[in-house]
């Protein structure tokens, strides 16, 4: 996998740039230019910076205390800054910059060797740094981190409505004597990996997962509205999607798992425990009835009690229960099968996915993007023509996960990241029916498709128009599109470009354009070295060398072909 960082250079100097490019470039490093602390706040608003070097001997350098004010405001965005200067002799320079937030310097005139050994130890800095955040995140909620970073500590909370969701499958144990340990895991993985991208999905929290069981809360940690409803969907996502797997498992005579699940309403105590290994969790008597709500369920049903039915009965039908004991502390409580979403809040009158509205009042994202790519995933496997063999549910997912990665570095937010990811799964279904003009086709299909997982129609048309600029006589406009063509053509400068193209080659020879070798390496040389373009600083900096290499490999293979033949 690539390793990936953004490098922000604040110098006017047109020789320092240079010099600093001729130094930096390549080796995964995004190299951004600009003249000024002014110029720097409107870069780091997008997007995240691994390293900064800033020139503070240059004429536009105003203070440091706009240096420091700089890295306070971006703390989220940046990392690592680096003074550069003329003069280390006093060292009242490097002293005040190192108080406001530098951590090293270098000296001009340039050493690359020097400056190469300093930045290669931050970004290894970074990407520790990242790792490290990732991890956390896995383990810690958001607002817990953000405490720990500033405050050193989380300080234990209480809040009195607070959503406890249990899972637990039906007779594991004896389950789990029949398989192998390993397949027994890889199983519990597949199911509580789908579970985590449900939880996320309606910005639940997952607590933990207690051997079969799976546990996770909603109003505790985040602000969104209506955290009932949102536990309620996803519980309702949970049973469905085991459901669905049962009656697979059933259709190809497999072994299958059944689910029980619980959900409970109330006070609760949230905090962290351990000092060596964190841990954070919640405690009292809600959890309890939670669980014991999940005990109680039937087979694939989903329980709810007084507290969660009084504020869902409305968007779900549900079924009354009766009352049933509670262990330990004693009395009863009331419960209700949650069965499914009201026709009038389900997005296809399924009773399945939450509608648009309902996702608007519950501050989720208002489409339903998973459904949407599995849908067109498999429209591209199963219709595309078997001659198309790049353009293929393969050359799909690498333009999609191209643009995710772009779209990161890129500085994009969360809805601009679904209309390109969107964009990318349709721009070449145009080629289920056409191998001509097949953008036009896949708008068309798009156009189709789209309204019914809740797109509205300045999604739709922003999509629209991203397809079409990947056409080779459309100029992109605008980011979106820019990434979306660096995308489509990242493999030009990856070193797999001659096993992509070849796949090309040989799709337009079963499409009647068949190409002697050298008409195909000079069709090559033309697009890479004429026809073709990167837009996007990111692919400008990570793609292009590479594409230039393949250019003069390919013109020299051109010239010792044409030299064989005289």
């Amino acid at each position: 996998m690539e390793r990936l960082i953004n490098i922000l250079i604040i110098d006017e100097k047109d020789s320092d740039q240079m010099a600093l490019k001729e130094i930096l470039g390549g080796g995964g490093n995004i190299l951004l230019f600009c003249n000024s602390i002014e110029d720097a706040h409107e870069i780091l608003k997008r997007r995240e910076v691994g390293i900064i070097l800033i020139d503070v001997d240059s004429p536009n350098f105003s203070s440091m205390e706009d240096f420091k004010e700089l890295l306070q405001v971006h703390a989220s965005n940046t990392h690592y800054s680096i003074i550069i200067t003329e003069n280390t002799r006093t060292g009242s320079k490097l002293l005040k910059g190192f108080n406001s937030g530098a951590v090293d310097f270098i000296t001009k005139p340039f050493n690359p060797l020097l400056i190469q050994a300093k930045l290669d130890v931050y970004k290894s800095l970074y990407y520790k740094d990242q790792r490290i955040a990732q991890l956390l995140g896995n383990i810690l909620p958001e607002n817990v981190l953000d405490d720990l970073n500033q405050f050193g500590k989380f300080s234990p909370k209480r809040v009195d409505k607070g959503i406890v969701l249990f899972t637990d499958f039906v007779d594991f144990s004896m389950k789990s004597k029949s398989i192998k340990p390993i397949k027994l895991v890889k199983r519990l993985e597949y199911y509580f990996t789908a579970f985590d991208e449900i939880v996320e999905r309606y910005k639940l929290e997952k607590i933990k997962t207690i051997g079969d069981a799976y546990m996770a809360i909603a109003g505790v940690n985040e602000d969104n509205a209506e955290p009932i409803l949102r536990a309620c969907m996803a519980a309702l996502e949970m049973r469905n999607f085991i459901r669905n797997e049962k009656e697979l498992a059933k259709a190809m005579k497999k072994d299958f798992w059944e689910i029980r699940i619980g959900v409970h309403a109330g006070p609760l105590v949230a905090g962290i425990i351990g000092s060596k290994r964190y841990s954070f969790d919640v405690w009292g008597d809600t959890v309890n009835i939670a669980a014991r709500a999940q005990q109680f369920s039937g087979i694939d049903q989903i329980t709810i009690t007084q507290a969660i039915y009084d504020e869902c009965h409305m968007y779900f039908d549900t079924k009354d229960l009766g009352n049933v004991p509670i262990k330990k502390r004693g009395g009863t409580m009331e419960t209700f099968e949650l069965e499914s979403l009201k026709s009038e809040y389900s997005l296809y009158a399924n009773g399945k996915v939450p509608s648009v509205d309902l996702r608007i009042l519950c501050q989720i994202a208002t489409v339903d993007f998973e459904h949407m790519r599995s849908d067109i995933l498999n429209k591209l496997k199963s219709m595309l023509p078997e001659e198309v063999i790049y353009h293929d549910l393969g050359h799909t997912l690498n333009v999609e996960k191209a643009a995710i990665r772009l779209g990161k570095l890129e500085g994009l937010n969360e809805d601009e990241m679904l209309l390109l990811r969107t964009a990318a799964l349709f721009h070449d279904t145009g080629f289920i029916f056409t191998y001509q003009h097949n953008e036009l086709h896949a708008v068309r299909l798009m156009e189709q498709m789209l309204p019914k997982y809740g797109f509205n129609e300045d999604q739709i048309q922003q999509i629209r128009e991203m397809i079409l600029a990947t056409s080779l006589d459309i100029e992109p406009i605008g980011l979106l599109q820019e990434i979306l063509c660096d995308a489509d053509h990242d493999y030009l400068g990856r070193a797999d470009y001659y096993v992509v193209a070849s796949k090309l080659r040989d799709e337009m020879i079963a499409f009647d354009m068949e190409l002697s070798e050298e008409e195909w390496i000079q069709m090559q040389i033309k697009f890479l070295g004429e026809t073709h373009q990167f837009y996007t600083i990111t692919a400008l900096n990570i793609r292009q060398k590479g594409k230039m290499n393949r250019l003069g490999e390919l013109k020299t293979a051109l010239l010792e072909l044409q030299n064989q033949q005289v």
